[in-house]
């Protein structure tokens, strides 16, 4: 049974992640559509916003491993 909830918790992760990633590259592209000459302070916020997105589903995977090795 833990195996399955640890595979669930990854799963939901990455899918939370993917979604998060998504948002975060195509508000950047619209705001680079709407003023071109903001290209590089949006692309480094959106580096650290990818970031930030990405660190909370590696962090959720590890818990649900530490859990099912337990």
């Amino acid at each position: 049974m833990s195996l399955l909830a640890a595979g669930i918790a990854a799963g939901l992760a990455a899918l939370g992640g993917a979604i998060g990633i998504g948002l975060v590259v195509s508000k950047t592209v619209e705001g680079v559509a709407r003023q071109p000459e903001s290209r590089g302070p949006l692309m480094t916020i959106m580096f650290i916003g990818l970031g930030v997105v990405e660190a909370v589903p590696i962090i959720a995977i590890v818990i649900s491993f530490l859990l099912l090795f337990r």
